[in-house]
């Protein structure tokens, strides 16, 4: 196993680690989960340019990393559902995009077909890391006291900064979702 996949096996771990400290829902542990979660992040930057640069792009590689992060994003987000920081119903669209995505490329590949990540694909993760570290830093301003005992961000602004941002994530991870199908829609029909 080569550098690239053992730092995505890494994200996996990570993943783990930030919804364990998510779910304590206490200031201490939500920074925590918020460093765990940038450092998984980063592996997902690393992993990428070290199979480039060292020209170790494998099928495992290609078919491991979106795995994971699926893994780390439906985590976090399952884990904001468990402290009622987002909306279920959201996260059961971003985990139906994603879990037939991925079923569909599991079955391709079963079929000797390798069907990479879209570049539209990889805006979505982007998108859906960027709106989750937004969340982080909305939690953890929630939860820091002002000088009168009062937080620094109330649970209505909260909750509608991240309705509205949830809204953006769901669009994006559904509108990948169709541009995925109809660009292999080829490949697809041929499975």
């Amino acid at each position: 196993m080569n550098i690239a996949n053992k730092l995505t096996f890494l994200r996996i771990i990570l993943a783990l680690i930030c919804m364990g400290f998510i779910v304590r829902d206490t200031l201490f542990f939500l920074c925590l989960g918020f460093v765990v979660f940038v450092g998984a992040s980063l592996t997902d930057l690393f992993d990428g340019i070290l199979a480039r640069r060292q020209n170790i792009v494998s099928d495992l590689g290609k078919i491991l990393d979106p795995i994971a992060d699926k893994v780390l994003v439906i985590g976090v987000f399952l884990s904001f559902v468990e402290i009622k920081a987002v909306s279920s119903w959201m996260v059961i669209l971003v985990m139906l995009r994603e879990f037939l995505i991925t079923g569909i490329r599991i079955f391709a590949l079963r079929k000797g077909r390798v069907l990479s990540a879209q570049k539209f694909g990889k805006h979505k993760t982007f998108s859906q890391m960027t709106g989750i570290t937004i969340i982080f830093i909305v939690l953890i301003l929630n939860k820091i006291p002002s000088s009168q005992n009062k937080v620094l961000f109330s649970d209505k602004i909260s909750g509608e900064v991240i309705f509205w941002l949830m809204c953006w994530i769901v669009a994006i991870t559904l509108l990948s979702g169709g541009v995925y199908l109809w660009k292999n829609r080829k490949i697809i029909r041929s499975l």
